[in-house]
């Protein structure tokens, strides 16, 4: 099997910049890491191939001899080729990886407080932020409200101003990592940064803690706050009301709060998005004649309907744009009624006389009185 360049152990074109050849270099150094890989030693020899020809192609005179006459232009002993793993190889990665928490970050996911996701500096920092259920009307939702709501949440102490120490007294350095936040540990031949475990990244302890939130910086309290519902609001949407969640750390700024709206079952209307469903029942006498029905509507309004004659069960009318507010837009949904002709279970003597003429004009036969049949009891 041919011997592969090492331009194509790196995956690059032979005029690759220089910061081209030491990206593809990065991403295989965290790929095939050994300490990422313990005992594989496909990996292990993949890491070696790869930092072989990456000390080859970043050295400018290197990379002219490897150019032209292939690795017999290069000076012997220069890379993993001749020396082996861990003679003579390349273990300056400060340009490839920048700083140490580079290298945390590429060879462990960024997990952990240490890594650039976490908390570096004792400094303030963002508060969590808070959800709220809210429960509401139908009729809150459509037209919108303003409504109270009671959170508990944790607000910086005043006592201590969120500084955690009493009183005429403030937070000392960590005496193990020094203020920083960070203590460094040993990973192979790497170091590497994590949060120092003394202080909790904070980079100071506290040896007087305040008596009020016992030095934490933050203590609980309700706090009541106005939410404006706007009009359309569906069940389940999260309205996000700016600083309102828990107060940061060290004086840090509060988080956000999130309302997530619970709308209740209306005993009259249904809603289906923008649009609103009634359902109305008429007698068999309207639905053959015709006339009017009042219809409700969700601002608590009532609207005369027109049922046409020979109006079928389960047909539908619709009320234009008496449904709910496009949330974020202009214009409403529809209303849409739903008839339902009711057929009559008991009859007057009358009513059925007046039936059965109805049914000899129609040409149809009905049961007869006292025996079984449609109107018959």
């Amino acid at each position: 099997m041919a011997e592969r360049s090492y331009y194509e152990i790196l995956g690059v074109a032979k005029g690759a910049s220089d910061d081209e050849v030491k990206s593809a270099y990065r991403k295989l150094a965290i790929k095939y890491h050994p300490d990422k890989n313990k005992g594989n030693k496909e990996a292990e020899e993949k890491f070696k191939e790869a930092t072989e020809a990456y000390e080859v192609l970043r050295d400018p005179k290197k990379k002219a001899a490897y150019d032209q006459f292939g690795k017999a232009g290069v000076n012997a002993g220069a890379g993993y080729g001749q020396g082996g793993f861990g003679q003579g190889a390349y273990t300056d990665f400060s340009d490839i990886f920048g700083n140490f928490e580079d290298i945390f970050e590429g060879f462990f996911g960024g997990q952990g407080q240490g890594g650039r996701s976490g908390s570096r500096r004792g400094g303030p920092q963002r508060g969590s932020d808070l959800r709220y259920n809210l429960e509401l009307g139908l009729e809150d939702a459509a037209l919108g409200k303003e409504v109270k709501i009671e959170i508990p949440r944790n607000e910086t102490c005043t006592d201590c101003s969120g500084s955690g120490a009493a009183k005429g007294s403030t937070p000392s350095t960590c005496p193990d990592c020094g203020g920083s936040g960070q203590v460094r540990r040993t990973q192979g031949f790497f170091s590497v940064t994590t949060t120092c475990p003394r202080c909790s990244g904070r980079g100071k302890v506290i040896t007087n803690p305040c008596k009020t939130c016992h030095g934490d910086g933050v203590v609980e309290k309700r706090r009541t706050i106005n939410i404006k519902i706007p009009p359309g609001v569906e069940n389940g949407s999260r309205l996000k009301v700016n600083n309102e969640g828990e107060a940061g750390p060290n004086g840090g700024p509060h988080g956000d709060l999130y309302v997530v709206t619970h709308i209740r079952k209306h005993p009259v209307f249904e809603r289906n998005g923008s649009d609103l469903i009634v359902t109305k029942t008429i007698s068999l006498a309207m639905a053959c004649l015709g006339g009017e029905i009042d219809i409700p509507t969700i601002d608590g309004k009532t609207i005369s309907l027109k049922i046409p004659e020979g109006t079928e069960s389960n047909q539908v009318f619709r009320m234009k744009g008496l449904g709910i507010p496009y949330i974020g837009s202009y214009g409403k949904g529809d209303q849409h009624v739903i008839v339902k002709v009711e057929i009559p279970k008991k009859l007057s003597k009358r009513q059925r006389e007046l039936l059965e003429e109805f049914a000899k004009e129609s040409g149809e036969k009905l049961g007869s009185k006292g025996k079984s049949g449609l109107f018959s009891r």
